[in-house]
């Protein structure tokens, strides 16, 4: 599958979901959509309240699940399936079991080199979110956003198929870096991989942030003081992706596991 062919799907996709039907066809769409993916609504409003495959994908949750204060706790940013986690080894992690990226290349250019080093013995989780998850993801600690990256790339599917088939698939994919620091100055990485039919990936911190565009080239954002508090909505997806997060070395303890659905709001690693 091509940049171009990937790149006009997920658009084609975007404009369908995006689309407001009558009434009765957009329910038909969304009952559709439910019993095929198999989602779980229980938390969410009632199915007929989305105007369009769009506000199914993105919904909100009826009700907030309960944040664990601890300032030692990270929290999962969303609701997924850990597809792997462990220690960065010489500078590489794992997609899956037996497919690695370099993880200096998957956080662009501009990423300091000082700023990269930190992460060598490092560790390392990712969360991959399929079709029938919760979109939107969130603050996993109280933390400093110094920074974020727009970068630029293919639109591959993320599924475990499409990680064994094309090398350091990550690297090749669209994606968004947010450099991120703990009230201790310890640094960490979110990084939000796009994939098809990934509309867009958005940011309620910073709606300049355009992800699918047609831009070729990388773009930094900068902040001064942009603290968000553990819990807080930070985006959504458009689709199911994936977000990796990185730890300096040192920084934590995982108690989270590979193999194992995650909820948002629960427990991955501790503060060391």
């Amino acid at each position: 599958m091509t940049n171009f062919k990937s790149s006009c799907a997920s658009r084609i996709f975007g404009c369908f979901a995006s689309h407001k039907f009558p009434n009765i066809i957009q329910n038909i769409i969304n009952k559709s959509y439910v019993k095929l993916m198999k989602v779980n609504l229980s938390e969410c409003p009632d199915i007929s309240s989305y105007k369009s495959l769009n506000e199914l994908f993105t919904r909100e949750l009826k009700t907030k699940r309960d944040i664990d204060a601890d300032e030692h706790e990270f929290i999962s940013p969303c609701d997924a399936f850990i597809s792997e986690c462990g220690n960065i080894q010489e500078q590489k992690a794992l997609m899956i079991k037996g497919h690695s990226y370099r993880v200096r290349n998957l956080l662009g250019d501009y990423i300091l080199k000082q700023e990269k080093d930190r992460l060598i013995d490092g560790d390392y989780i990712n969360f991959y979110l399929s079709p029938k998850d919760y979109h939107r993801y969130h603050v996993p600690m109280d933390m400093q956003i110094k920074k974020a990256v727009h970068i630029p790339g293919k639109l591959y599917p993320v599924n475990f198929t499409w990680l064994k088939k094309i090398p350091e698939l990550f690297v090749e994919n669209e994606r968004v870096v947010l450099e991120c620091y703990t009230k201790d100055d310890k640094l960490f990485y979110m990084v939000f991989v796009g994939a098809l039919n990934v509309g867009k990936m958005q940011f309620v911190f910073d709606e300049t942030i355009q992800t699918n565009a047609k831009s070729s080239t990388q773009k930094p954002y900068m902040y001064k003081d942009l603290w968000l508090k553990k819990g807080d909505e930070l985006g959504r997806f458009e689709m199911g992706s994936t977000i990796v997060m990185f730890f300096e070395k040192d920084m934590v303890e995982l108690t989270c596991r590979k193999d194992e659905p995650i909820k948002f709001s629960e427990k991955i690693c501790k503060v060391i």
